[in-house]
Parts: structure tokens; C-alpha cells; sequence
């Protein structure tokens, strides 16, 4: 009979009370009325004759595995396998391991009896979501505290959520979230920790060793190709991107080699047949390796292919036109007409039925986009110098924009490379926009400030403008802070290469005065734009919170162990990251891939992100308030809470930013303070030091003689790190990621390319006078190009029904039986729900022009919640898509 609350276990330290929640899988209770001496003898030389004495408990355990939702072929074949397995006793297996008590004839720590699970093939069957299964275990009295449990599986790969377990001092949970793979694939058996957080020094002589295994395990030994079931975390060198064995427009240099750039997840495939140095590629839709438990779950596998389908459908249609529409506004109202018959050719070397059917059910708006929200409220606000400019502190990228301090901007490039490179901005040219101030005023009152993409994009100017079909200029835009608080673009300074004594070297656009120089306002503007999708894409977004973040969660897991408290802080904002940076390598930064597709720089995307990693990428300068700083938007000021003042008060990015960050940093000091009383046990934590030194000297090793890496000597160091980790993966990446089809799926507002440039010559001038819109609309990217890159920031823009916001946790009993901490997070949660409420009444401010207004979006990238699908808004805890 059960020990309940009706009929409670004897007060013995074996004793455990049954406590099963519906959502908590494992539970451990003791029978307290089925006591059976152990039987046998220890050994007579241990001299302890009361292990003969110890008294045996059954103990049930509860599991609960969350079952696949889709079952194909191979999954129906291996349940009869399954069953056949479980006739002959082979099963899945638990074992309890104690964290205090050891074994004096093992020399171990003490352990239950294995226990097989019941019914395995039975429940297998059962069509619900979660599955619930039991044994019982047994041990004695002298068994201690469970810290572990082993999990040995016959079976096909299943995923444990988490387990609990009650003792006799209340419940312990096995926080699991992983898949357990069969013997056949990986023979050890899986050890799950308690979800009691340890420091390595704090480790219980019991769970020392299988502390040390595990991360062993973990790491690998670097050798070999890896298989997907594996659980393997290591470094690489960016050597997948090109594939020299289909030529040489195909090859691409490894970054991480001839080029500094961040580590990623080493794969181990072999090399290619044409270059002993870059690895083989695996193409979609095969799968590219990331240890087991990164890769995406059901339903987040679901809405990211149903995204990806979406944009490959473009190689289904080689007979579109390739200008764009005069109304761009036919592919969200109408839908890209797609007149595809069975009988034609391309349909009929189709691999795919279902995708013959697709086409043929809906071959007439297969392409059919929702309306941009740039454009949903007012159809022509990218026309205008005011939304213009409001994108550069509003828009999807924000980061760009900085205080003006030296008139004329000075470039950094190396003038023995590159030549000089003086400005051909003047006073003359902004004079008359600075209601009556001299420039020198401006500057000393910080009204001017600059979107500076000259150094970025120069040095790869001459090769861009050699590729088909691209045209670009290295640009400085100067605006003006009105009396309004938001800015005004005042002047364009457009820079091409200097090719030859007579060409057009730079050249200087101000607002217009005319009907001519409107549209070559506009076509500067365009190219503006069309430069800053680059920078985005490949620097702000790829580089500072995908890339940049990987060798932080490798080394994590390969440093610190689940038990680990910081590891435990870390764990959600490490989630999905190392598979979406595969899938990107895979089909987004490779050779030919989207990204070259689609931007400027074409084939030269990744070395302008690599030059960016090199000049200018520096941790210490990530976190909010530092890059503020650096950029010359605020300035510090102890009277704020975040410790800043905002120049521009109506910046919605800084403003809303430094609310998270705040909140975030809150969180991470009360965290930190709790586990580390004193700044000793922080610079002995052996794991600790061991995440951080192989995060930036194997991770990040072409940067890790830089000198301004922060130190991690202190508490004061540690939450700064943390708090720049989780800020970079959180709110950082969705202020960067998802309003990119919002703001750029419109693509007159942002192209990511452009094909012309502004005409000076005939006859390609006088075509221009005589019909600048046709002029205006054939410089934009193709109506292929378009409608790919719609789809695929589309795709990227999605948020999937699993996604975890910031606040948020999947495990909420991680921290169980720890008041302090939970009450804190709690407390986190709840400045989160805060947050989002004070965002909420700065959009509904008249006074903030920058995000309320006629026509205005709200600003609401940082709100934190979010409805699944493209909403322009929350804030995920990870970088997740």
C-alpha cells in the first residue's frame, strides 16, 4: 500500500510520500508497509556490520515521455521492435544514484536496484501528448539523498522531459528535457542530476565522478563524423560555407582560418574532392548536425519548414517576369499569379506529388504575402524624409545610427590600402538645415548625427559593382535633431572606388528643390536603404547575436555541468541557437545561398561580415549601455535608473532597451549574489573559468589576444558578462529579427539590393528625366529577387507556437526548494509584465513622435509577449529563428 496522506510512511529517513502532479513525469514514493530486510552479507573485512542490518524500501517512480506527434515508417517499424524487445526483458532501465552515501565495497556511490519500466510497448501505443510510466525501486535505509539517475534504454529514442522524486524531506526533481537514445547508438547509460544546483566545489561525494563524466561525454574526442542521435559539442572553423567541388564561383574562403571569425559547431564530415581544407556539404533538405537535444522540436520543425517551403517555391517559376510591378502592392493583395499547368516540363521532373498538388490547388495566389505593416497604415510613409529617418531609431535596425562628433566624417581605412579618403561633405551642403545654427553649434549641442556605411562597404565596392545585376555606393547620411526630438536626413554623401582620373568619385545629394532632384533624393535615400540591410543582416544581426553567441554555448556545455547554477541561468537563452546558425549556414550565408541571393554584396557577404569581426566586434562593447555610450547616444548619468541619459529621449529602441536591461541586469545580481557570497569562490570555480577562458580563447580565438576582454574576477564582472550573454540573445536579437518582414517585406522601403545608379550620363540620364518612376522601379531588386527575399524574411520573422518569451521558464521547478531565487525570478517575471505595460502607454503618447503619430507604427519590437506567427513584437528568451 502507498504511503498517503490518509495513511503516511513511518518518520524514517527511507521513508517518501507518493506526490504525482500532472505535469511533473518521475515521482519516488516509499511503500511503508512493504519493509524487507536486505538480504546477504557485506563484505566481513569493511567492518561494518550494520549494512547486514539495513532495511530495504520500494520506491515507485513515475516517468513521463513526451511522445512524437508524427509517427513515420521507421517509427512504426521500431514500436513492433520495440514490443518484441520487451518479451525478452530488454527495456528501459532506471537506477537511483545517492549523492551522500557511498558504497564501501564499490567505492562508489550507492545505488537502488536497476528497475525496468512497465508496460513500455503497451502505453507506447496510447495517442496522447504525454505518456506516464511506473517502476518500483528499491533502497535502504542508509541510501542518503538522491542527486542522480541513470536511464538505460532499449528502446527507440524517446524524450523525458523531467522527473521528480520525494523523500522524506520533500519532493526532488530530475529536471531532464532530453532525448534518451538506445544502447545500440550510444551504450553508457544517460545521467540526469537532481535539480539541486552545485558549484563544483560543493559537488557531494557521490555525484563527483558522474559530474566529470558526463562533461567528458559531452565534449567528444574531436574525431570522427557526427551522427544525429550524438550529444556532442565542439569547435570548427566556418570551412561548410562554399563547395570548390562544383567550381570555382562556388569556392568561399574559411572564416576562422585566413579570415578572424567566431567558432561554430564542428561537424566532422569529410573534406570536399577540389580543397583538402573545406568540409563537404550536406543540401536541404537533409539535416546538418547539432547535438540532439538543440535540434528543433515538432512544432517549431513545422512552421520553420512550412517558411522554408514557402521560399523555395521560387525555383518553381524560371518564367516570371524579372521586372517588378509598377504596384507592388498586387503581391499582398493579389498574390503573385502563378499560371502552372501539369503538362508542363518543369511539373513533370517534380520529386514530389505533394508539392505537384500544392502548385495545382493553389497555382493562382501561391504566393500571396500579408500586407507589411509599413504600409498597412499608411501606403506611402517610405516616401517620406520623416519615416525615413524614424527608422533609423525605430526601424529593425537601430543600432547604426551615431552622435555626429568631427564635420567632415574622417574615414578609418588604411590610406596606403584604400588611398585617402576625405569627405566630400561641406559645410555648404547642411548649413541651410540647421535652423540657423553654424555646423560647429551643432556638433557642440549634439544636434548632428550620422549613419556611417563608407568604411563598411568601400573596401568591396569595385568586385560588388562587378557582379550582374548590383549597383552600390558606400554612404554617409547626416541628420538633424529638430526641436521635436526626431530627425531629419539633411545630407547624402554617395562614395564610389576611385577608378581613373575623370571618374565621379563621391558625390554629395541634399533635400530637393525640384521635381528632378526629388527623385534623385530619392533614389540616394534608396541606396541608403539598400546599404543598411547589409550591415544588418550581416553584422548587427548574424554576427553580433548568432554567431557571436555560439562559442558561449558550446564551451557551456562543454565547461559546465547541468548543475552548474549559472549553467541553469544560462540553459533557456542558449535554446534552439547552434540549430538555427546550422540551418543558416546551410541555406542563408552559404555559397549562392539566400543571403548572397538577395543583398548587396553578393558573393562578398561574409568577408565583409569577417572584416566587420575583425575592426570592430568587441564583447565589452555588446551590452546596452556601452554601446549607447560608444555610439554617443547617451551619456552616463547616476540619477537614472540604468545609470544613462538618452540625447535623443524619444529613441524607442534605447528607451524601451534600457527598461530590459535593467531588469535583466536586477535579475542576474540577485542570481549571482546568491551562489557567489564572495569574489573567491568565483575566481576558484574551475567550471566556471574553464566556460569563459574556452569561450573566448578557442571560441572566439582569432580575438583572444584583444586586451579588452572583460576580466572574470569578481561578482561585479560575472554579472556584467551574464547580463551582456542573455541581453545579446534576448531582447537584442528580436529588436534586430522580427520586424524584418514587417519594415523589409515591402521592399521599396528597405531593398536589400539595388541594380542602378543614380544616372549622370546619356543616354541613360535623359531615360531617367523621361520617365523617372519606370527609372526608380527598374534600380530596385527583380520581382524574383523580391519575392524570395519576402519569403525568406517572412520565414525569419515567425514566431512558432513553442517559443519561451523573456520571464519565462519551461522548468519552473529548476530552482524547487531554493525560496530565495524563486521568489526572485518571480520577481523578474514580474518587471517584465511591467515593462510591457509602461511600452504599451509610450505608444499611445503624442508627445513621443517617434512611435505615435498619424501613420505611425508603434514601436513595439522590445514588447515582450507575442501571439505565434509575424507580429512585429516579443521577446524570446533565445536566439531561436
Amino acid at each position: 500500500m502507498f504511503a498517503t496522506e490518509e495513511n503516511p510512511a513511518p518518520d524514517n529517513p527511507g521513508s517518501v510520500f507518493l506526490e504525482h502532479r500532472r505535469t511533473n513525469p518521475v515521482v519516488v514514493a516509499a511503500l511503508s508497509e512493504d519493509l524487507i530486510k536486505s538480504i546477504g552479507s557485506s563484505n566481513s573485512s569493511s567492518g561494518r556490520e550494520n549494512e547486514n542490518k539495513a532495511v530495504k524500501f520500494k520506491v515507485r517512480a513515475v516517468m513521463t515521455v513526451r511522445n512524437k506527434s508524427k509517427q513515420d515508417l521507421k517509427d512504426t517499424i521500431v514500436k513492433h521492435l520495440d514490443a518484441f524487445s520487451e518479451k525478452i526483458g530488454r527495456n528501459v532501465v532506471l537506477e537511483l544514484i545517492s549523492s551522500t552515501e557511498i558504497d564501501p565495497r564499490t567505492k562508489e556511490a550507492k545505488k537502488s536496484n536497476q528497475a525496468v519500466i512497465k508496460d513500455w510497448y503497451k502505453k507506447s501505443n496510447v495517442k496522447a501528448e504525454r505518456v506516464h510510466y511506473t517502476t518500483e525501486l528499491l533502497v535502504d535505509s542508509t541510501f542518503g539523498e538522491a542527486g542522480a539517475i541513470t536511464v538505460i534504454n532499449h528502446q527507440n529514442e524517446f524524450f523525458l522531459e523531467y522527473t521528480i522524486e520525494g523523500f522524506a524531506s520533500g519532493p526532488l526533481h530530475f529536471p531532464c528535457n532530453s532525448w534518451v537514445q538506445p544502447v545500440k547508438h550510444h551504450s553508457s547509460p544517460r545521467i540526469f542530476f537532481s535539480n539541486k544546483p552545485y558549484l563544483p566545489s560543493d559537488t557531494p561525494v557521490g555525484l563527483k565522478a558522474l559530474r566529470e563524466k558526463e562533461l567528458k561525454d559531452l565534449r567528444g574526442d574531436g574525431k570522427g563524423v557526427r551522427n544525429l542521435s550524438d550529444r556532442v559539442y565542439d569547435f570548427d572553423v566556418y570551412n561548410d560555407l562554399g563547395n570548390p567541388d562544383k567550381g570555382s564561383d562556388f569556392a568561399r574562403p574559411v572564416l576562422g582560418r585566413q579570415i578572424p571569425y567566431p567558432r561554430r559547431c564542428l561537424t566532422g564530415r569529410p573534406p570536399t574532392d577540389t580543397d583538402m581544407h573545406v568540409e563537404s556539404r550536406v543540401e536541404k533538405p537533409l539535416p546538418v548536425y547539432v547535438p540532439r537535444d538543440e535540434q528543433f522540436e515538432e512544432s517549431k520543425t513545422d512552421t520553420f519548414s512550412a517558411g522554408r517551403l514557402k521560399a523555395g517555391l521560387h525555383n518553381l517559376i524560371p518564367s516570371v517576369k524579372a521586372t517588378i510591378s509598377a504596384d507592388n502592392h498586387d503581391l499582398y493583395r493579389e498574390g503573385l499569379l502563378l499560371k502552372i499547368g501539369l503538362q508542363d516540363e518543369l511539373i513533370k521532373k517534380l520529386p514530389l506529388p505533394t508539392v505537384v498538388n500544392t502548385i495545382q490547388e493553389s497555382s493562382q495566389r501561391l504566393l500571396k504575402y500579408n500586407t507589411p505593416k509599413i504600409v498597412s497604415k499608411d501606403k506611402f510613409a517610405w516616401l517620406r524624409d520623416d519615416e525615413f529617418a524614424r527608422q533609423t531609431m525605430a526601424g529593425i535596425n537601430p543600432v547604426s545610427i551615431e552622435r555626429l562628433r568631427v564635420f567632415p566624417p574622417v574615414s578609418n581605412l588604411d590610406p596606403q590600402i584604400y588611398g585617402s579618403q576625405p569627405s566630400a561633405l561641406q559645410e555648404h551642403h547642411i548649413a541651410p538645415h540647421l535652423h540657423c545654427m553654424t555646423v560647429q553649434q551643432a556638433l557642440e549641442e549634439k544636434k548632428l548625427y550620422i549613419m556611417d556605411y563608407h568604411d563598411v562597404y568601400l573596401p568591396f565596392l569595385d568586385r560588388i559593382n562587378a557582379l550582374d545585376g548590383r549597383k552600390a555606393y558606400a554612404t554617409r547620411t547626416i541628420f538633424f535633431l529638430t526641436p521635436q526630438g526626431c530627425l531629419k536626413p539633411i545630407a547624402i554623401e554617395l562614395s564610389l572606388p576611385h577608378t581613373g582620373p575623370t571618374s565621379r568619385q563621391k558625390r554629395v545629394v541634399t533635400p530637393p528643390v525640384d521635381a528632378t532632384s526629388n527623385w534623385v533624393w530619392q533614389l540616394a535615400k534608396a541606396h541608403v536603404c539598400a546599404n543598411d540591410p547589409g550591415v544588418h543582416q550581416l553584422v548587427n544581426h548574424w554576427l553580433r547575436t548568432h554567431a557571436s553567441m555560439e562559442p558561449f554555448i558550446l564551451a557551456a556545455h562543454r565547461q559546465m555541468s547541468a548543475m552548474h547554477p549559472i549553467f541553469k541561468l544560462l540553459d533557456p537563452h542558449m535554446r534552439y541557437t547552434l540549430e538555427i546558425n546550422a540551418l543558416a549556414r546551410q541555406n542563408l550565408i552559404n555559397a549562392d545561398g539566400v543571403i548572397e541571393s538577395c543583398f548587396t554584396p553578393g558573393r562578398y557577404c561574409m568577408k565583409m561580415s569577417a572584416a566587420a569581426y575583425r575592426n570592430h566586434w568587441r564583447f565589452d562593447m555588446k551590452g546596452l549601455p556601452a554601446d549607447l555610450i560608444r555610439r554617443g547616444m547617451a551619456e552616463p548619468d547616476p540619477t537614472q535608473p540604468h545609470g544613462l541619459k538618452l540625447l535623443i529621449e524619444d529613441y524607442p529602441y534605447a528607451a524601451d532597451g534600457l527598461l530590459i536591461w535593467s531588469a535583466i541586469e536586477n535579475w542576474v545580481g540577485t542570481y549571482v549574489n546568491h551562489y557567489y557570497p564572495n569574489s573567491t569562490l568565483i575566481c576558484n570555480d574551475r567550471e566556471l573559468q574553464a566556460w569563459y577562458s574556452e569561450s573566448i580563447n578557442v571560441g572566439h580565438a582569432d580575438l583572444r589576444e584583444a586586451n579588452w576582454w572583460p576580466k572574470l574576477d569578481n561578482a561585479d564582472d560575472l554579472i556584467s558578462i551574464l547580463t551582456t550573454i542573455i541581453w545579446l540573445a534576448s531582447a537584442q536579437h528580436a529588436a534586430l529579427n522580427f520586424g524584418q518582414y514587417p519594415y523589409g517585406g515591402y521592399v521599396p522601403n528597405r531593398p536589400p539590393l539595388m541594380r542602378r545608379l543614380i544616372p549622370e550620363k546619356i543616354p541613360e540620364y535623359a531615360n531617367f528625366l523621361a520617365d523617372p518612376q519606370k527609372y526608380f522601379l527598374s534600380a530596385l531588386p527583380s520581382l524574383l529577387q523580391a519575392t524570395k527575399f519576402m519569403a525568406v524574411v517572412d520565414t525569419l520573422s515567425t514566431h512558432s507556437p513553442d517559443e519561451e518569451y523573456l520571464g519565462e521558464r519551461q522548468q519552473p521547478s529548476i530552482w524547487s526548494g531554493d525560496a530565495e531565487i524563486i521568489e526572485a525570478f518571480y520577481g523578474f517575471s514580474a518587471e517584465i509584465i511591467r515593462i510591457e505595460k509602461e511600452i504599451e502607454k509610450r505608444n499611445q503618447d503624442p508627445s513621443l513622435k517617434n512611435r505615435c503619430g498619424a501613420g505611425v507604427l508603434p514601436y513595439e519590437l522590445l514588447a515582450p509577449s507575442s501571439e505565434p506567427g509575424v507580429t512585429c513584437r516579443g521577446v524570446p528568451n533565445s536566439v531561436s529563428i
